[in-house]
Protein backbone atom coordinates (compact mmCIF):
# COMPACT_ATOMS: atom_id res chain seq x y z
CA UNK A 1 0.00 0.00 0.00
CA UNK A 2 1.01 3.34 -0.74
CA UNK A 3 1.89 6.14 1.96
CA UNK A 4 -1.83 8.12 1.59
CA UNK A 5 0.04 11.04 3.63
CA UNK A 6 3.05 12.26 5.41
CA UNK A 7 3.40 11.23 8.62
CA UNK A 8 6.88 12.01 9.88
CA UNK A 9 7.02 15.44 8.17
CA UNK A 10 3.18 16.27 8.25
CA UNK A 11 3.86 19.93 9.75
CA UNK A 12 7.23 20.85 9.19
CA UNK A 13 6.40 23.97 7.14
CA UNK A 14 4.51 25.36 9.99
CA UNK A 15 6.46 28.08 12.11
CA UNK A 16 5.92 26.37 15.37
CA UNK A 17 5.80 22.73 14.36
CA UNK A 18 8.86 21.71 16.42
CA UNK A 19 7.50 22.92 19.34
CA UNK A 20 6.33 20.47 22.34
CA UNK A 21 2.94 22.30 22.64
CA UNK A 22 2.12 22.00 18.92
CA UNK A 23 3.53 18.61 19.28
CA UNK A 24 1.19 17.75 21.97
CA UNK A 25 -1.23 19.33 19.68
CA UNK A 26 -1.50 16.87 17.38
CA UNK A 27 -0.88 13.33 19.50
CA UNK A 28 2.51 13.49 20.37
CA UNK A 29 3.89 11.52 23.42
CA UNK A 30 1.03 9.26 22.98
CA UNK A 31 3.21 6.11 21.52
CA UNK A 32 5.37 6.69 24.28
CA UNK A 33 2.20 5.87 27.01
CA UNK A 34 1.65 2.37 24.74
CA UNK A 35 5.06 1.33 24.42
CA UNK A 36 5.29 2.01 28.71
CA UNK A 37 2.40 -0.05 29.63
CA UNK A 38 3.77 -2.80 27.42
CA UNK A 39 7.50 -5.09 28.43
CA UNK A 40 10.56 -4.49 27.28
CA UNK A 41 10.59 -7.99 24.90
CA UNK A 42 6.96 -6.84 24.28
CA UNK A 43 8.26 -3.48 22.89
CA UNK A 44 10.92 -5.61 20.54
CA UNK A 45 8.76 -7.90 19.19
CA UNK A 46 6.39 -5.27 18.16
CA UNK A 47 9.04 -3.50 15.93
CA UNK A 48 9.91 -6.64 14.79
CA UNK A 49 6.44 -7.22 13.30
CA UNK A 50 6.36 -3.58 11.64
CA UNK A 51 9.08 -4.97 9.21
CA UNK A 52 11.10 -1.97 10.44
CA UNK A 53 14.63 -1.69 8.77
CA UNK A 54 17.29 0.74 9.03
CA UNK A 55 17.31 3.76 7.68
CA UNK A 56 21.02 4.91 7.96
CA UNK A 57 22.31 3.05 4.91
CA UNK A 58 22.63 -0.75 5.46
CA UNK A 59 18.73 -1.68 6.20
CA UNK A 60 19.09 -3.74 8.79
CA UNK A 61 16.11 -4.79 10.76
CA UNK A 62 15.82 -2.58 13.60
CA UNK A 63 13.92 -5.29 16.16
CA UNK A 64 16.59 -7.93 15.21
CA UNK A 65 19.20 -5.51 16.00
CA UNK A 66 17.76 -4.23 19.31
CA UNK A 67 17.42 -7.98 20.40
CA UNK A 68 21.08 -8.77 20.63
CA UNK A 69 21.41 -6.55 23.37
CA UNK A 70 22.42 -9.02 26.29
CA UNK A 71 19.54 -8.94 28.77
CA UNK A 72 22.02 -10.59 31.23
CA UNK A 73 24.67 -8.05 31.16
CA UNK A 74 25.36 -6.30 34.92
CA UNK A 75 27.04 -3.17 32.60
CA UNK A 76 24.83 0.01 31.79
CA UNK A 77 23.21 0.03 28.35
CA UNK A 78 23.10 3.10 26.04
CA UNK A 79 21.55 4.44 23.02
CA UNK A 80 23.29 5.79 20.96
CA UNK A 81 21.90 8.10 17.51
CA UNK A 82 23.44 8.27 14.50
CA UNK A 83 23.10 12.16 13.54
CA UNK A 84 26.15 12.76 12.10
CA UNK A 85 24.46 12.95 8.60
CA UNK A 86 27.40 13.57 6.64
CA UNK A 87 26.73 11.59 3.31
CA UNK A 88 26.66 14.04 -0.16
CA UNK A 89 23.29 15.00 -1.11
CA UNK A 90 21.67 13.71 2.18
CA UNK A 91 19.33 16.10 4.54
CA UNK A 92 16.61 14.20 5.65
CA UNK A 93 17.50 14.02 9.27
CA UNK A 94 18.41 17.67 9.22
CA UNK A 95 15.08 18.63 8.58
CA UNK A 96 13.50 15.51 11.17
CA UNK A 97 16.02 17.33 14.27
CA UNK A 98 15.04 20.65 13.27
CA UNK A 99 11.56 20.75 12.59
CA UNK A 100 9.97 17.31 14.15
CA UNK A 101 12.53 17.22 17.39
CA UNK A 102 10.09 15.34 19.81
CA UNK A 103 9.48 12.81 17.43
CA UNK A 104 12.89 11.77 17.66
CA UNK A 105 12.92 12.68 21.72
CA UNK A 106 9.49 10.13 22.00
CA UNK A 107 11.26 7.19 20.05
CA UNK A 108 14.88 7.30 21.97
CA UNK A 109 12.58 6.52 25.25
CA UNK A 110 10.81 3.74 23.65
CA UNK A 111 14.12 2.66 22.32
CA UNK A 112 15.88 2.65 25.44
CA UNK A 113 12.56 1.11 27.22
CA UNK A 114 13.16 -2.05 25.08
CA UNK A 115 16.95 -2.65 25.50
CA UNK A 116 16.70 -1.47 29.17
CA UNK A 117 18.95 1.49 28.86
CA UNK A 118 18.93 4.54 30.86
CA UNK A 119 21.02 7.17 28.75
CA UNK A 120 20.29 8.05 24.85
CA UNK A 121 23.00 10.05 22.92
CA UNK A 122 22.52 12.00 20.11
CA UNK A 123 25.50 12.50 18.36
CA UNK A 124 24.97 15.35 15.80
CA UNK A 125 26.86 16.71 13.08
CA UNK A 126 29.14 19.18 13.96
CA UNK A 127 28.39 21.75 11.82
CA UNK A 128 25.11 21.78 12.77
CA UNK A 129 24.76 24.31 15.52
CA UNK A 130 21.70 25.92 14.63
CA UNK A 131 19.56 22.71 14.92
CA UNK A 132 21.74 22.09 18.31
CA UNK A 133 20.09 24.87 19.91
CA UNK A 134 16.75 23.87 18.65
CA UNK A 135 17.18 19.80 20.66
CA UNK A 136 18.60 21.02 23.61
CA UNK A 137 15.72 23.98 23.66
CA UNK A 138 12.59 21.20 23.10
CA UNK A 139 14.66 18.67 25.28
CA UNK A 140 14.50 20.56 28.38
CA UNK A 141 10.59 21.47 27.55
CA UNK A 142 10.19 17.38 27.50
CA UNK A 143 12.20 16.78 30.53
CA UNK A 144 10.14 19.28 32.25
CA UNK A 145 6.89 17.76 31.42
CA UNK A 146 7.79 14.40 32.79
CA UNK A 147 8.84 13.15 29.03
CA UNK A 148 12.35 12.92 29.75
CA UNK A 149 14.35 12.32 33.13
CA UNK A 150 13.28 10.11 35.93
CA UNK A 151 10.00 8.17 36.63
CA UNK A 152 8.96 9.11 33.01
CA UNK A 153 4.88 9.87 33.10
CA UNK A 154 5.11 7.75 36.28
CA UNK A 155 6.00 4.69 35.04
CA UNK A 156 9.13 4.16 36.86
CA UNK A 157 10.99 4.16 34.01
CA UNK A 158 14.37 6.52 33.96
CA UNK A 159 15.48 7.46 30.53
CA UNK A 160 17.45 10.85 30.20
CA UNK A 161 18.83 11.94 26.76
CA UNK A 162 22.15 14.01 25.56
CA UNK A 163 22.79 16.14 22.64
CA UNK A 164 26.72 15.39 21.60
CA UNK A 165 28.03 17.76 18.70
CA UNK A 166 30.85 16.45 17.01
CA UNK A 167 33.83 17.74 15.15
CA UNK A 168 32.56 17.75 11.89
CA UNK A 169 34.42 14.49 10.42
CA UNK A 170 32.22 11.90 7.84
CA UNK A 171 34.40 9.15 9.42
CA UNK A 172 32.11 9.68 12.66
CA UNK A 173 28.67 8.45 10.79
CA UNK A 174 30.60 4.80 10.55
CA UNK A 175 29.11 3.40 14.24
CA UNK A 176 32.66 2.18 15.72
CA UNK A 177 33.95 5.88 15.08
CA UNK A 178 31.20 7.52 16.80
CA UNK A 179 31.46 5.35 19.69
CA UNK A 180 35.30 6.31 19.59
CA UNK A 181 34.62 10.06 18.88
CA UNK A 182 31.50 9.84 21.56
CA UNK A 183 34.57 9.05 24.05
CA UNK A 184 36.51 11.98 23.13
CA UNK A 185 39.01 9.80 20.95
CA UNK A 186 40.00 10.75 16.93
CA UNK A 187 36.32 9.26 15.17
CA UNK A 188 38.05 5.83 13.62
CA UNK A 189 36.16 2.42 13.41
CA UNK A 190 37.14 0.00 15.95
CA UNK A 191 38.20 -3.95 14.99
CA UNK A 192 34.69 -6.39 15.12
CA UNK A 193 33.96 -8.16 16.64
CA UNK A 194 32.83 -7.77 19.24
CA UNK A 195 29.70 -5.37 17.90
CA UNK A 196 28.91 -2.55 19.48
CA UNK A 197 25.51 -4.51 21.19
CA UNK A 198 27.71 -6.85 23.23
CA UNK A 199 30.62 -3.89 23.89
CA UNK A 200 30.02 -0.52 22.66
CA UNK A 201 29.98 2.74 24.29
CA UNK A 202 32.41 2.78 27.56
CA UNK A 203 32.87 -0.93 26.90
CA UNK A 204 29.01 -1.23 27.44
CA UNK A 205 25.72 -2.58 25.32
CA UNK A 206 25.09 -0.49 23.11
CA UNK A 207 22.83 0.59 19.84
CA UNK A 208 23.23 3.08 17.16
CA UNK A 209 20.26 3.59 15.13
CA UNK A 210 19.94 6.39 12.34
CA UNK A 211 17.61 9.85 13.34
CA UNK A 212 15.38 8.89 10.83
CA UNK A 213 14.91 4.65 12.33
CA UNK A 214 14.06 6.44 15.82
CA UNK A 215 11.73 9.27 14.26
CA UNK A 216 9.35 6.07 13.05
CA UNK A 217 9.33 3.74 16.18
CA UNK A 218 6.33 6.73 17.47
CA UNK A 219 4.66 5.60 14.52
CA UNK A 220 4.72 1.66 14.78
CA UNK A 221 2.86 2.37 18.53
CA UNK A 222 0.33 4.82 17.40
CA UNK A 223 -0.64 3.40 14.42
CA UNK A 224 0.38 -0.39 14.90
CA UNK A 225 2.70 -2.60 13.71
CA UNK A 226 0.39 -4.19 11.07
CA UNK A 227 -0.53 -0.66 9.82
CA UNK A 228 3.47 -0.13 9.32
CA UNK A 229 3.91 -3.53 7.96
CA UNK A 230 1.16 -2.71 5.49
CA UNK A 231 2.93 -0.25 4.00
CA UNK A 232 4.99 -0.14 0.79
CA UNK A 233 5.94 -3.47 -0.40
CA UNK A 234 7.02 -6.52 1.53
CA UNK A 235 9.99 -6.13 3.60
CA UNK A 236 10.64 -2.29 2.59
CA UNK A 237 7.63 -1.47 4.75
CA UNK A 238 6.92 2.02 6.42
CA UNK A 239 7.11 5.49 5.23
CA UNK A 240 10.83 6.78 3.94
CA UNK A 241 11.75 10.06 3.54
CA UNK A 242 13.92 11.13 -0.05
CA UNK A 243 16.36 13.58 -0.23
CA UNK A 244 16.18 14.32 -4.32
CA UNK A 245 19.10 17.30 -5.44
CA UNK A 246 21.29 18.05 -8.54
CA UNK A 247 19.25 18.94 -11.88
CA UNK A 248 15.65 19.11 -10.75
CA UNK A 249 13.14 22.01 -10.51
CA UNK A 250 11.93 21.48 -7.36
CA UNK A 251 15.15 19.50 -4.78
CA UNK A 252 14.33 18.47 -1.50
CA UNK A 253 12.74 16.27 1.26
CA UNK A 254 10.17 14.20 -0.03
CA UNK A 255 7.96 11.26 1.89
CA UNK A 256 6.03 8.12 0.47
CA UNK A 257 6.63 4.74 0.92
CA UNK A 258 9.40 2.41 -0.70
CA UNK A 259 6.74 1.12 -3.61
CA UNK A 260 7.98 4.76 -5.29
CA UNK A 261 9.67 4.20 -8.21
CA UNK A 262 12.41 6.55 -9.53
CA UNK A 263 10.92 8.30 -12.13
CA UNK A 264 8.30 9.02 -9.90
CA UNK A 265 10.44 10.35 -7.54
CA UNK A 266 12.40 12.55 -9.72
CA UNK A 267 9.54 14.05 -12.25
CA UNK A 268 6.60 13.58 -9.73
CA UNK A 269 7.38 14.94 -6.67
CA UNK A 270 10.74 17.02 -7.87
CA UNK A 271 8.90 18.36 -10.27
CA UNK A 272 11.63 17.08 -13.55
CA UNK A 273 14.76 18.23 -14.88
CA UNK A 274 14.52 21.94 -15.96
CA UNK A 275 14.96 23.34 -19.62
CA UNK A 276 13.87 19.91 -20.89
CA UNK A 277 16.92 18.44 -20.48
CA UNK A 278 17.23 14.77 -20.84
CA UNK A 279 18.38 12.46 -17.70
CA UNK A 280 21.81 10.94 -17.77
CA UNK A 281 22.53 9.49 -14.66
CA UNK A 282 21.41 9.26 -11.10
CA UNK A 283 22.73 8.21 -7.96
CA UNK A 284 20.43 6.85 -5.68
CA UNK A 285 21.73 6.35 -2.18
CA UNK A 286 24.24 9.05 -1.32
CA UNK A 287 27.64 9.15 -3.70
CA UNK A 288 28.64 6.08 -1.40
CA UNK A 289 26.34 3.85 -4.19
CA UNK A 290 26.62 2.83 -7.70
CA UNK A 291 25.43 5.21 -10.11
CA UNK A 292 22.69 4.48 -12.26
CA UNK A 293 21.42 5.19 -16.43
CA UNK A 294 17.94 6.60 -16.96
CA UNK A 295 17.57 2.40 -17.98
CA UNK A 296 16.48 2.10 -14.26
CA UNK A 297 14.13 5.10 -13.78
CA UNK A 298 11.27 2.98 -13.50
CA UNK A 299 13.27 0.44 -10.25
CA UNK A 300 11.95 0.59 -6.83
CA UNK A 301 13.35 3.34 -4.76
CA UNK A 302 13.50 0.15 -2.30
CA UNK A 303 16.57 -1.50 0.07
CA UNK A 304 15.62 -4.76 -2.43
CA UNK A 305 14.64 -2.64 -5.34
CA UNK A 306 17.53 -0.85 -6.11
CA UNK A 307 19.55 -3.58 -5.43
CA UNK A 308 18.25 -5.47 -8.21
CA UNK A 309 19.04 -2.35 -10.47
CA UNK A 310 22.82 -2.62 -9.50
CA UNK A 311 22.82 0.18 -7.03
CA UNK A 312 21.66 0.56 -2.92
CA UNK A 313 19.31 2.57 -1.12
CA UNK A 314 22.17 3.80 1.47
CA UNK A 315 20.75 7.33 2.92
CA UNK A 316 18.29 8.01 0.36
CA UNK A 317 20.05 10.70 -1.23
CA UNK A 318 19.10 10.95 -4.99
CA UNK A 319 21.22 12.98 -7.33
CA UNK A 320 19.80 13.97 -10.83
CA UNK A 321 22.30 14.70 -13.39
CA UNK A 322 21.38 16.13 -16.67
CA UNK A 323 22.94 15.61 -20.36
CA UNK A 324 25.62 18.28 -19.37
CA UNK A 325 27.34 16.63 -16.56
CA UNK A 326 31.00 15.53 -17.00
CA UNK A 327 31.30 12.15 -15.33
CA UNK A 328 34.99 12.91 -15.43
CA UNK A 329 34.84 15.90 -13.43
CA UNK A 330 31.85 14.72 -11.01
CA UNK A 331 33.73 11.52 -10.37
CA UNK A 332 37.02 13.58 -9.42
CA UNK A 333 34.93 15.92 -7.20
CA UNK A 334 33.53 12.63 -5.26
CA UNK A 335 37.12 11.11 -4.81
CA UNK A 336 38.49 14.35 -3.64
CA UNK A 337 35.52 14.55 -0.90
CA UNK A 338 36.61 11.29 0.36
CA UNK A 339 40.31 11.62 0.02
CA UNK A 340 39.69 14.79 2.70
CA UNK A 341 37.37 12.85 4.57
CA UNK A 342 39.76 9.60 5.09
CA UNK A 343 40.43 8.83 8.78
CA UNK A 344 43.64 7.40 7.74
CA UNK A 345 43.43 4.24 9.54
CA UNK A 346 43.40 1.76 7.17
CA UNK A 347 46.28 2.21 4.42
CA UNK A 348 44.23 0.97 1.48
CA UNK A 349 42.13 3.79 1.86
CA UNK A 350 44.30 6.54 2.92
CA UNK A 351 46.82 6.07 0.45
CA UNK A 352 44.32 4.36 -2.80
CA UNK A 353 41.91 7.72 -2.58
CA UNK A 354 44.58 10.18 -2.62
CA UNK A 355 46.42 7.87 -5.39
CA UNK A 356 42.70 7.65 -7.56
CA UNK A 357 42.22 11.59 -7.48
CA UNK A 358 45.87 12.19 -8.67
CA UNK A 359 44.94 9.98 -11.78
CA UNK A 360 41.78 11.60 -12.32
CA UNK A 361 43.02 14.62 -12.28
CA UNK A 362 45.75 13.97 -14.84
CA UNK A 363 42.87 12.60 -16.85
CA UNK A 364 40.80 15.77 -16.37
CA UNK A 365 43.99 17.79 -17.38
CA UNK A 366 44.17 15.70 -20.67
CA UNK A 367 47.39 14.29 -20.15
CA UNK A 368 46.00 10.70 -19.07
CA UNK A 369 46.31 7.61 -21.15
CA UNK A 370 44.24 4.48 -21.63
CA UNK A 371 46.41 2.69 -19.50
CA UNK A 372 45.49 5.45 -16.12
CA UNK A 373 41.93 4.58 -16.65
CA UNK A 374 42.74 0.51 -16.02
CA UNK A 375 44.58 1.80 -13.09
CA UNK A 376 41.98 3.35 -11.82
CA UNK A 377 40.17 0.23 -11.79
CA UNK A 378 43.18 -1.62 -10.33
CA UNK A 379 43.17 1.02 -7.30
CA UNK A 380 39.73 0.36 -6.29
CA UNK A 381 40.01 -3.77 -6.49
CA UNK A 382 42.94 -3.19 -3.50
CA UNK A 383 40.54 -1.00 -1.88
CA UNK A 384 37.48 -2.39 -1.84
CA UNK A 385 36.22 -4.61 0.85
CA UNK A 386 40.19 -4.29 2.51
CA UNK A 387 39.34 -1.32 4.95
CA UNK A 388 38.34 -2.09 8.80
CA UNK A 389 34.98 -0.22 7.80
CA UNK A 390 32.69 0.17 4.68
CA UNK A 391 34.09 3.86 4.02
CA UNK A 392 36.62 2.39 1.29
CA UNK A 393 33.66 0.35 -0.97
CA UNK A 394 32.06 3.95 -0.51
CA UNK A 395 35.01 6.00 -2.06
CA UNK A 396 35.40 3.67 -4.80
CA UNK A 397 31.85 2.97 -5.76
CA UNK A 398 31.58 6.43 -7.86
CA UNK A 399 34.35 6.00 -9.76
CA UNK A 400 33.93 2.21 -10.31
CA UNK A 401 30.08 3.05 -11.84
CA UNK A 402 30.35 5.94 -13.56
CA UNK A 403 33.36 4.33 -15.34
CA UNK A 404 31.23 1.04 -15.87
CA UNK A 405 28.33 3.34 -17.60
CA UNK A 406 30.55 5.94 -18.83
CA UNK A 407 33.67 4.90 -19.82
CA UNK A 408 33.76 6.46 -23.39
CA UNK A 409 34.27 9.52 -22.20
CA UNK A 410 37.08 8.71 -19.52
CA UNK A 411 38.47 7.47 -23.50
CA UNK A 412 37.69 10.65 -25.28
CA UNK A 413 39.75 12.65 -22.04
CA UNK A 414 42.60 10.76 -23.11
CA UNK A 415 41.89 10.93 -26.45
CA UNK A 416 41.32 14.05 -27.31
CA UNK A 417 42.41 15.80 -24.30
CA UNK A 418 39.14 17.32 -23.47
CA UNK A 419 35.80 16.52 -22.04
CA UNK A 420 33.31 14.92 -24.68
CA UNK A 421 30.37 16.77 -23.21
CA UNK A 422 29.51 20.41 -24.32
CA UNK A 423 30.37 23.36 -21.73
CA UNK A 424 26.91 23.28 -19.05
CA UNK A 425 25.31 26.23 -18.52
CA UNK A 426 27.17 26.70 -14.88
CA UNK A 427 30.40 26.12 -16.19
CA UNK A 428 29.63 28.91 -19.16
CA UNK A 429 29.42 31.36 -16.10
CA UNK A 430 33.18 30.60 -14.94
CA UNK A 431 36.12 33.03 -16.00
CA UNK A 432 37.41 32.28 -19.27
CA UNK A 433 40.30 29.58 -18.48
CA UNK A 434 38.73 28.03 -15.77
CA UNK A 435 38.67 24.43 -17.60
CA UNK A 436 41.51 24.80 -20.04
CA UNK A 437 39.97 21.19 -21.29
Amino acid sequence: MRLPEPVLTPHVKKPHGHTLEHYLQTGGYQALRKALALTPDQVIEQVKQSGLRGRGGAGFPTGMKWGFVPKDSPKPKYLCVNADESEPGTFKDHVLMERNPHLLFEGCVIACRSIGAKVAYIYIRGEFYHVQRVLEAELEKARAAGYVGKNILGSGVDCDIWVHRGAGAYEAGEESALLESLEGKRAQPRLRPPFPAVVGLYGCPTIINNVETICNVPVIFDRGAEWFASIGPEKNTGPKLYCISGHVARPGVYETSMDVTLRELIYDYAGGIPGGRALKAVIPGGSSVNVLTPEALDAQASFDGLVKAGSMLGSAAIMVMDETTDMVWAATNLIHFYKHESCGKCTPCREGSDWMHKVLQKILRGEGSMRDIDLLLGIANNIGGKTLCPFGDAEIAPVVGMLQHFRGEFEHYVREGRSLVPLAPWRAREPAGAHAH
